[in-house]
This record gives C-alpha cells, structure tokens and sequence, in this order.
C-alpha cells in the first residue's frame, strides 16, 4: 500500500530497539551539542574580536563554526525529545529539518575544500599569498559554498519528500535523511537514488579529490622544505584541517556510499550519527587544543597574555 498524499507526520525510530542505548545516547549527544555550541561560538568570537585572527584561515573557519552550530540546532533538539519522549516529527518538520540538513551539509563539503584551497597558496605559494587570498576572493569563495549548499538542497529536497510513502511511515533513521526517506518509499525510487548518487559525486567524491590534490601538492612543497622548523610549522597550520577533513569526509562515505544491507544500514546509522552529533563538537577542539595562535587569542581575550608571552 502507498500513501499518494502528503503525510501528516512521521516515526523516527532511532535507535528504539535499544531502550538502553538511548538513555546513553541522550547523554552523549546533549554533551557534545554543549561542546558544539560553546566551542564554536568561542572560535566565531575570537576570529572576529582579536585582530592577530582577521587572516583567510579563520575567516573560513569562523565559517565553518558558524555552519556547524546551524547544522547541530536544526536537528539535535528534536532528536533529544525523541530519544527521551515520543518519536514523532511533523511532515513540515521533516521537510525543514531535511532541507538545512541537505544544504549545510553540502555546504560544509565545499568549504572544507575551499580551505584546502587556503593552505595550498599558503605553503606553496607564499609570497603571494597576502596578494592571492585578498578579502574580497575569500567573501566570494565563502559565498559559493553557502550558495552551491542552498541549490543542492532546493534541487534535491522536494522530489523526495514527494515521494509515495509507506502507510507506516516509519523513518529507519533519527532524523529526516535522504536515504532514509527513499527506504520508507513504497515506489519507484530510480530518479530519486540516481540523484543522490550524482549528488553524491558532485559535492562529496569531486570536493574530497581536490582536497587530496591540494594536499598531494602540499605534500611536494614540503619535502623540499630543508629547515626543521619551517617543517614543522607547515604541518602545523595543515594538520588541524587534515585531521577535521579525514574525520568529516570518512564519516560521510560510510553514510552515503554504503552498499544496501541490513547490516550496512544499521552500521550506516551509528556512522550517521557520529557524522550529524560528533564532528561539530570535535571540530572545535581540534582547532583549539592543536593551535597555538587560537590558544593565545583566548588568553588574551582573558586578559592573562601579554602581548608578547608565547606559550
């Protein structure tokens, strides 16, 4: 049976099966929206109060702050009530949750690579730099990415929410997804499933391939790099967005490249949730505790650095 019209609501059913699972689920993921929300609100102040910080790098990172505290709000609070009360969420609660979900998500592809982009005129290209990541290239490198996020979300949300559901409507998942919600179809899903592959490629394979280009050139620079310390600060100011970046893009290939099984899917939900919930709260620490001119910024915003204390 389908349901040809629009749905009042759906059934997130989570991690419902394991009724102990959620009351430690609903634990860890409230912990890690606290660490979310303080640590990158925390990097969007400092970036924008202390002036050592106004350089491309963190204005792509107060970027990427900023995106993350909208990606966490716009499904954690609904998924802390379904994990401790009812699991319902409203068809036009789906609807919204999906499209910010599509659109920052893809978002956060094109500027993890667009930062890449940033660290490879850095260290290859030094001495034009300052003339090459001018501010006015940084705005509209940023505004790309917001903007390619929002059309991936326009393109792709509607033809699935217009989807033939289930009667059911139980959502194998806890949030509204893409596939999820191509799962709980009853119909033909051909269009659907070739869109999110072409998605797919598009702004996960075709980003992360530049990513690894950028770095691979990166890599090449460096080893003709003869000072020690000149080494080590290179992998410095590349090995927090390396580590960010193989933390993001790993978690969405196992979400969205899984081949179809029961056991992929089930897999396929923890990976999710690592990659909704637990990259937003990492990012921030890994920014902050692997970088010493962030650290120093929060001292003095502080008021405990001079200005010429080096930690």
């Amino acid at each position: 049976m389908v349901n040809q019209s629009s749905p009042v609501g759906f059934l997130l059913l989570g991690f419902s099966e394991h009724p102990g699972l959620e009351r430690v689920l609903f634990v860890v993921v409230l912990t890690s929206y606290l660490l979310t929300l303080v640590g990158n609100t925390l990097i969007i102040l400092l970036s924008v109060l202390d002036p050592r910080l106004h350089s491309p790098m963190y204005f792509f990172l107060s970027n990427l702050s900023f995106l993350d505290l909208c990606f966490t709000t716009s499904f954690i609070p609904q998924m802390l009530v379904n994990l401790w009360g009812p699991k319902t969420i409203s068809f036009l609660g789906c609807f919204i949750q999906l499209f910010i979900f599509l659109s920052l998500g893809t978002t956060e592809c094109i500027l993890l690579t667009v930062m890449a982009f940033d660290r490879y005129v850095a260290v290859c290209q030094p001495l034009h730099y300052a003339t090459i990541m001018h501010r006015r290239l940084c705005q509209q490198l940023a505004a790309v990415a917001w903007v390619l996020g929002l059309a991936q979300s326009i393109v792709q949300t509607p033809p699935t929410l217009r989807l033939p559901f289930c009667p059911h409507q139980q959502i194998d998942d806890f949030l509204c997804e893409v596939p999820s919600l191509i799962r709980l179809s009853c119909g033909d899903t051909t269009y659907n499933e070739m869109q999110l592959a072409v998605s797919s490629v598009i702004f996960v394979v075709v980003p992360l391939s530049l990513i690894l280009v950028s770095y691979c050139a990166i890599a090449q620079a460096v080893l003709r790099i003869n000072s020690a310390q000149a080494w080590k600060k290179t992998l410095g100011t590349c090995s927090s967005h390396l580590m960010v970046v193989t933390i993001f893009y790993s978690s969405v290939i196992a979400v969205y490249l899984q081949p179809k099984n029961p056991y992929a899917q089930q897999r396929g939900k923890f990976f999710g949730l690592f990659y909704a919930v637990g990259t937003p709260s990492l990012n921030p620490l890994i920014y902050t505790l692997r970088n010493k001119e962030v650290k120093r910024a929060f001292r003095r915003l502080l008021g405990k650095e001079g200005d010429s204390r080096e930690t």
